[in-house]
């Protein structure tokens, strides 16, 4: 049987194991799922006959070069930051491997390596970066074909909670990394293309700069800027485009409320704090408050941030109950991010039912023949329950076909890449139809911009 060795079993790996394991008769496939905790693995794998649990930690050099030398190819649904140890490993074995992460300067490095083995190692190829990708390089590529040219792109996408889950005035809860929220839009100034001219937003005033947009049966969104809109420009062919606007998605009044936390300093993720272990959550937000002999936490905190009692951002604090003088944080020497999404698991964690929803939202503005079209494009998937999510099939689902094609030598391209090819692609976003995941378009009239507002 063909091996396909998974190393992480993470909240994303759910589909992918399904998918794989559905299709193991048939490919004559054996899927081996690697991770530190081998109870978590064997409950994603179940009591397959084709499916195998087990424990590996990737800092033991042995047993993880035993892994990989044992699979045919290799999946990696770890952090990003330990791909490149396995990585290495593939090359050294002669191995092919799929992440659905970023291309890291590291693994860039690697190209000249791998394409002289020939492998292919396939990255950003799960729902963003990955369908993104994907969806969006198809419509471009079709109107290229059609003799068009590209004016405008803006891609945006949220992982959220679906309406029939949505029991929090945040109108949000975890659907990955709960990490990676906290941490959103840090790590330099966001950069985009607006008309040609480059516009930059640092990172305290990111969630004030908010844009809407409408979403058919799903009502309206606010888009926060991504840190990098210009990272795609060269590999989508957008060189000449004069707006490109890559952003986050989040229910309208989410961005207002989460900025409090920014202006704060509770999402800093640089130091840690004193004694955080003893400190309960209403000395956590004391912290970062002025001291005074009579106002309460709640008096200080809407006064630095100058919240009327009757705003709906004051309720929305108060349902996290962050003002608690009993909830202790109990972790070590934490970060003020740390604690900060200690406190948001609390509230923010799926239930066993709830349902998480991805939403995707690409514009595309043209030029044919002489006349400025516009085509909007858009993608909402509604997952199962906590396990099987939206999160977890849209990550999942590509990675799982682009590996099976990869190891089919269906994918022959040699290097470290991200699915911009048509040989990737086109029979991906097809077999991704069958599962629901599908992109509605239609044609609108281009709208241009407000020349006030460059």
């Amino acid at each position: 049987m063909r091996k396909i060795l998974i190393i992480g079993a993470g909240k994303s790996t759910s589909y992918l194991i399904k998918y794989l394991l559905d299709k193991s008769e048939e490919e004559d496939l054996h899927i081996i799922v690697g991770d530190r905790s081998i109870s978590h693995a064997r409950k994603l794998v179940g009591d397959h006959e084709n499916g195998q649990a087990i424990m590996l930690d990737i800092s033991d050099k042995s047993s993880r070069a035993q892994a990989i030398k044992n699979a045919d190819i290799v999946v990696s649904m770890l952090p990003p930051k330990y791909h490149i140890e396995i990585a290495k490993d593939c090359i050294t074995y002669n191995k092919n491997m799929t992440t659905a992460s970023y291309i890291s300067k590291e693994m860039e490095d690697l190209d000249k390596s791998v394409r002289t083995k020939g492998l292919v190692f396939m990255n950003e190829i799960g729902v963003d970066p990955g369908i993104d990708h994907m969806s969006a390089i198809k419509v471009i590529d079709r109107i290229r074909e059609q003799g068009g040219k590209i004016l405008l792109f803006e891609s945006f996408t949220g992982g959220l909670i679906a309406p029939e889950s949505d029991n929090n005035l945040w109108n949000y809860k975890f659907t990955w990394n709960p990490r990676n929220i906290v941490l959103a839009g840090q790590g330099g100034a966001a950069k985009f293309l607006q008309e040609g001219t480059y516009k930059y937003i640092p990172y305290n005033r990111v969630f004030r700069r908010t844009e809407f947009l409408e979403v058919d049966d799903y009502g309206r969104f606010e888009v926060y800027a991504n840190r990098d809109s210009l990272k795609y420009q060269s590999a989508y062919g957008l060189n000449d485009a004069k707006t490109l606007y890559r952003g986050t998605m989040r229910r309208v009044g989410f961005s207002r409320a989460w900025n409090m936390f920014v202006q704060l300093g509770m999402t800093d993720d640089e130091y840690t704090m004193d004694d955080s272990e003893n400190m309960s959550y209403r000395d956590f937000v004391n912290a970062f408050l002025p001291y005074s002999p009579t106002d309460s936490v709640e008096l200080k905190f809407r006064h630095a941030l100058k919240i009327d009692q009757d705003d709906i951002i004051w309720d929305k604090l108060e349902e996290l109950d962050i003002f608690n003088p009993i909830k202790k944080v109990g972790l070590i020497k934490a970060t003020p991010a740390e604690i900060l999404q200690k406190i948001l698991m609390d509230k923010w964690t799926l239930n066993s039912d709830d349902k998480d929803m991805i939403v995707m939202y690409h514009k595309f503005g043209y030029e044919l023949n002489g006349e400025k079209k516009q085509i909007d494009s858009t993608m909402v998937v509604i997952g199962e329950d906590e396990t099987y999510t939206a999160m977890s099939k849209t990550v999942g689902l590509p990675l799982a076909i682009v590996t099976l094609a990869i190891l089919n030598e269906e994918i022959t391209t040699p290097g470290v890449q991200i699915p911009l090819k048509k040989e990737v692609y086109e029979p991906t976003l097809k077999a991704l139809e069958s599962y629901g995941i599908v992109f509605k378009e239609k044609e609108v009239p281009y709208l241009g911009y407000n020349p006030l507002n460059i």
